[in-house]
């Protein structure tokens, strides 16, 4: 069945998203997290991209991005009591092959979806296969760590503008220890899959396309949550 997406680019799609999910319980208090040095600010304010007027156009939601949807809403309940802003959900999805769209940007509060490509750690896919073949937390694994991250301050670093993330889970714990940020890459734009059929590899980060990595730092700003796991298709 065909559906109406109004598309971005070729790496890039929107869709509806419907108010769904029961909450969860936080696993960390504001308090606690404040108390371990973190500075953050509103960062910046989530622009029109995502407003009504682009989304004028409903479409019905896949079974995937539904799941993609409830992932979003749960990690935000679970992680409430310190985030500045959970209107805005980043959510990877290492389940799908890097030739895909697999980092998806929630709009919880205007309901509203984009997606775009993303690179997976060198350390997660040994032999370049294009896939996500493990997790790690250990510090010098060059791999991509499961779970929930803090957005924290942007700034400028090897790549152009970055943002720095904290990891809330024992799973990534290490982030900030491995200096696992989100950053612009030339190996994680489009045209490597016109000549490879995948992106190139980061050493854990989130790094996506250099013209659309404007992006992430719209949508998310300081004190947002990125979830990283395995979602799959539906």
């Amino acid at each position: 069945m065909s559906r109406a997406f109004p598309m971005i680019d070729t790496n890039s799609r929107i869709a509806t998203v419907p108010a769904i999910l029961a909450p969860v319980p936080p696993v960390v208090s504001r308090r606690s997290l404040m108390r371990g040095g973190l500075a953050l600010g509103l960062g910046m304010a989530m622009p029109s991209v995502l407003s009504e007027k682009v989304y004028a156009q409903a479409s019905t939601l896949t079974e995937y991005e539904r799941r993609i949807v409830t992932v979003a809403k749960e990690q935000a309940e679970r992680m409430s009591s310190i985030l500045l802003d959970a209107s805005i959900v980043a959510v990877a999805d290492f389940a799908r092959p890097s030739a895909l769209p697999r980092l998806h940007f929630v709009d919880v509060t205007a309901g509203a979806m984009r997606s775009h490509l993303v690179a997976h750690g060198r350390g997660s896919d040994p032999e370049h296969i294009g896939r996500l073949q493990h997790f790690s937390n250990i510090v010098g694994s060059l791999a991509t760590s499961r779970g929930a991250y803090l957005t924290s301050e942007q700034y400028d670093g090897k790549y152009g503008p970055s943002m720095r993330l904290r990891g809330l889970d024992e799973t990534n714990s290490n982030a900030a220890d491995r200096a696992i940020v989100m950053h612009p890459a030339w190996y994680a734009a489009p045209d490597m899959l016109t000549k490879y059929g995948k992106l190139g590899r980061s050493e854990g980060c989130f790094a996506m396309a250099p013209d659309e990595f404007h992006i992430a730092l719209q949508h998310l700003g300081s004190g947002r949550l990125l979830y990283a796991g395995l979602i799959g298709e539906a």
